[in-house]
């Protein structure tokens, strides 16, 4: 697989996992957002191990649908916070990735 074609796939899913995460926090019964927080936390962390060289892009692909769905609402400006978590978590997820590569798994000791 390409490296242009892999980008584009795990772009994708980026974004489907924060439309997901995004539709279920502007949900009018949803009232938890420490679950939404975590969650675009472990998908950053997700992602930016996954593709450990666009820590960046991945975190404002999973964050971004939060304020652009919510910024209008009551919780206003507030909603960009869900940037910080995500980009939290690709960071950090980004730096484990370069301590453990993915070819050094627990079967593949030498």
């Amino acid at each position: 697989m390409s490296l242009t074609l892999r980008t584009a796939l795990v772009a994708a899913a980026a974004c489907a996992v924060g439309l997901a995460i995004a539709f279920v926090d502007s949900r009018p019964t949803w009232d938890d957002t420490g679950i939404s927080a975590a969650a675009l936390f472990a998908a950053g962390a997700a992602f930016g191990y996954l593709g450990r060289s666009r820590p960046w892009l991945w975190a404002l692909l999973i964050g971004v649908w939060i304020p652009v769905l919510e910024i209008r609402g009551p919780g206003g400006a507030a909603a960009l916070l869900a940037l910080i978590f995500a980009f939290a978590g690709a960071a950090c997820g980004s730096l484990i990735g370069r301590a453990r590569p993915l070819d050094q798994g627990v079967g593949n000791r030498r």
